[in-house]
């Protein structure tokens, strides 16, 4: 695999392995005509309460380049933003992701990748701590020996 082709996989654009077992096309998610958003349905944002102690983070599920705008003003305000381009074109997800470098790069924030075509866009005041295993933590918890 070419580094560009490898670049690639990692940013989520292509597919970097055949193995669509655990996927199922059939799935859909129905669209009740009883609901009330006040918002796009694409942009979900925490309650009222998480808003006043800085507590929110929003997922942004763009259909187009278009909708890059509502990931720009949300990252702005601080919030970190989980993208996810899995229901995108791969040039405009390429696009997207693209969009979101300079966006970090100019706010001094950070991306990581989720999984693919899902990325987290962390501000630069927010820490992203990941889980350790157990089995490496040095703190002595369950420490048999």
């Amino acid at each position: 695999m070419g580094s560009v082709r490898k670049a690639s996989a990692w940013l989520g654009l292509v597919d970097d392995n055949d193995d669509e077992r655990y996927y199922d096309d059939d799935y859909s998610e129905g669209t009740d005509a009883g609901d009330a958003w006040v918002t796009d349905p694409r942009v979900k944002v925490a309650t009222d309460v998480a808003e006043e102690k800085g507590r929110r983070i929003a997922t942004v599920t763009p259909d187009s380049f278009r909708d890059a705008r509502s990931i720009g003003e949300l990252f702005r305000d601080g919030v970190p933003v989980i993208m996810n381009l899995t229901a995108m074109e791969a040039t405009d997800a390429k696009r997207v992701v693209d969009f979101a470098a300079g966006l970090i790069f100019g706010l001094r924030g950070s991306i990581e990748r989720v999984s693919t075509r899902v990325f987290l866009l962390s501000p630069a005041d927010t820490q992203v701590i990941s889980g350790e295993p157990a089995a490496h933590r040095s703190d002595g918890f369950f420490n048999q020996s």
